[in-house]
């Protein structure tokens, strides 16, 4: 037995002699970050996650658009109610979308500083490759400080990464500097990505430009004006740091010069989707063209078309093989309860009565006419973005069962033989009761038409649009009115109205600018912009503070007539009236002028002893 022990013991002494290294080998699931660099598919992988900061874009359960005069979120309790209510603070910051989440926002910058640190010393030796992972991470970082500027103001600017041990404090960055630091950024991704042929979904220089343009854009607006603010709103003259949020002085006509040559430059890089019609187009092609522009290439359904992707600048594309929550559930979030959905984010009254009649005349409820039938005769964007009391979907029995064979949208009460009877589409459905939209309405825009997508149970492809051609023709026009340039706005809006299907429009002065507001609220609804532009322009108070207005609709038969079995809307059986109806129960909206701007999360304040809290938290 001895011997046997000696045996071993030789044995393993001449395995380690031979072998001194046996425990000196590489992880084959992780790779050391010095090696990243000496890669080039592996500096493009780490390029590539830092693209995990756009989150789904606006394709969020709760979506921008419900902080907005736009839609309310019909599921109480879920945090998003403390910002419109005006109950929020810098302790119950509950719920921010993570594409505007101030420590995701610098989680991210700190990848793309790496990024940025690495790349001029990588090994790789792909120089093309070493330029366009630049580019991208210079916008991926521009991207970041964006989001972070327009929902809080002037913030810290961090542009290296940090190491351990190192004093992390630092303080905000007036509002001025962070926008030149962008705008920087932007130039250098402008310069690196030029004349680079990008895949979809990744930066490229054009996307670069049309940053730029947004953020001048904001930069030359009322709130970031400080002597307008002042004047406009208390809050922000009794704020002792007003160079934060915006500029103190300076000329406010070269930051409007300044925002039209940046969408200028643009429009003349490349073109949109059907914007050269010399008239109008047809109602039923302007609906389609509305509705092939909200798909962006991502729909198969019939009469879709898909050149409308020319429109698209910079994207967030989704694919079968990955699911992603709620990007490829857009339907099922938002879609009719009476089609097994949730209805998420409802459109609201005062969004449905701010889309004009065909003729460019304003709707009215005192019209006895237009109060008859609300729905008739309206701007073709209206029946390709909201889904309405009659209006047709898709085939219910393919989830619902042989209930609605007509497939139209029931979200009123209606006479039936037995007594009356609430729509499949209410909160009183017999189908679900407890997802039904609040306001009678539902989203159409951004949810796949095609028939053969059951939105419970099948997944959508349609991709988020963070910047089109179209904003940047909006961004032109705002810049020349605001310059005083009222021929060349009103050529460049009425592109879109007649793609749209809707008469030129002629006015200039203030109204002229009430019109372009109006057409960039129906253009660009549902697209994140509205909740920027209401603030922006200072009108936030009598916008996104109002109290919510839902509709009710309720069908009587018309004498002599018999209810049909199962319903359908028939106006040759019924006669429907439509009342508007103020309903404070699921949200009491208000408006308060700290409200601007959100307050930096008390953690953050408490880590970081420089920080000044934004005012009137």
């Amino acid at each position: 037995m001895k011997k046997n022990h000696i045996i071993i013991l030789v044995l393993m002494g001449m395995f380690f002699s031979c072998k001194k290294d046996f425990l000196d080998t590489k992880s084959l699931t992780t790779v050391p970050s010095s090696d990243t660099w000496k890669d080039g598919p592996l500096a493009q992988a780490f390029v590539t996650g830092i693209y995990g900061g756009l989150g789904m874009g606006g394709f969020d359960e709760q979506m921008l658009a419900s902080l907005s005069d736009e839609s309310v979120f019909t599921h109480a309790g879920r945090g998003i109610n403390t910002i419109n209510e005006g109950t929020l603070n810098p302790s119950n910051i509950g719920w921010t979308n993570r594409t505007y989440e101030w420590t995701n926002m610098y989680n991210r910058i700190r990848t793309t500083n790496i990024a940025l640190a690495q790349l001029p010393t990588a090994t790789f030796g792909d120089a093309t490759l070493n330029d366009q992972l630049r580019g991208e991470a210079f916008f991926l970082r521009a991207y970041f400080y964006q989001q972070l500027v327009r929902y809080y103001g002037g913030v810290p600017l961090v542009s290296k990464p940090y190491d351990l041990n190192q004093d992390y404090t630092i303080a905000r960055s007036t509002y001025d500097q962070c926008v030149t630091f962008i705008l920087k950024d932007c130039d250098s991704a402008i310069a690196l990505l030029k004349g680079k042929t990008m895949p979809k979904g990744r930066a490229s220089s054009l996307a670069a430009m049309a940053l730029k343009s947004r953020v001048l854009l904001y930069a030359a607006s009322d709130l970031h004006d400080i002597p307008t603010a002042k004047a406009q709103s208390s809050v922000i003259s009794g704020f002792a740091n007003p160079e934060l949020l915006g500029y103190v002085s300076g000329d406010r006509t070269a930051r409007w010069q300044a925002a039209r040559d940046a969408a200028k430059a643009v429009l003349d890089a490349t073109s949109g989707y059907k914007l050269n019609l010399a008239a109008p187009a047809a109602a039923a092609d302007a609906q389609n063209n509305y509705k092939s522009l909200a798909m962006g290439g991502g729909s198969k359904s019939p009469g879709i078309d898909a050149a409308a992707s020319a429109d698209l600048i910079f994207e967030r594309d989704f694919t079968a093989n990955k699911d992603e929550y709620a990007g490829i559930y857009v339907g099922l979030a938002n879609g009719p309860n009476g089609y097994h959905n949730w209805a998420g984010n409802s459109p609201i009254q005062q969004l449905v009565d701010d889309y004009e009649m065909m003729d460019g005349t304003k709707f009215d409820w005192t019209n006895p006419v237009e109060q008859a039938a609300p729905y008739t005769n309206r701007d073709p964007r209206f029946y390709a973005t909201i889904l309405y009391d009659g209006a047709g979907w898709k085939p219910r029995n393919k989830i619902s069962g042989n209930v609605d064979p007509a497939n139209q949208i029931q979200s009123g009460i209606y006479q039936m033989a037995t007594g009356m009877q609430y729509g499949l589409d209410t909160r009183q459905s017999t189908i679900e009761n407890w997802n039904g939209s609040w306001t009678g309405y539902y989203m159409q825009k951004f949810i796949d038409p095609d028939p053969n997508i059951v939105d419970n149970t099948t997944r959508q492809y349609i991709p988020w649009p963070f910047f089109r051609y179209t904003e940047m023709v909006l961004n032109y026009v705002e810049a020349c009115i605001e310059l005083g340039q009222y021929v060349e706005a009103q050529t460049w809006l009425n592109k879109i109205r007649f793609r749209a299907g809707m008469p030129p429009i002629t006015d200039v002065g203030d109204a002229l600018r009430q019109h372009y507001r109006n057409e960039r609220r129906i253009e660009m609804v549902y697209e994140e912009q509205r909740y920027h532009d209401a603030r922006r322009w200072m009108i936030a108070p009598t916008t996104l503070g109002r109290k919510l207005v839902y509709i009710n609709v309720q069908g009587l038969l018309k004498p002599g007539a018999t209810a049909p079995s199962p319903y359908r809307h028939d106006e040759t059986l019924y006669n429907y009236t439509y009342k508007p109806v103020v309903d404070n129960s699921l949200e009491n909206r208000q408006w308060l002028d700290k409200m601007y701007f959100l307050p930096i999360v008390l953690d953050e304040m408490n880590k970081n002893n420089k920080l000044i809290q934004n005012p009137g938290y």
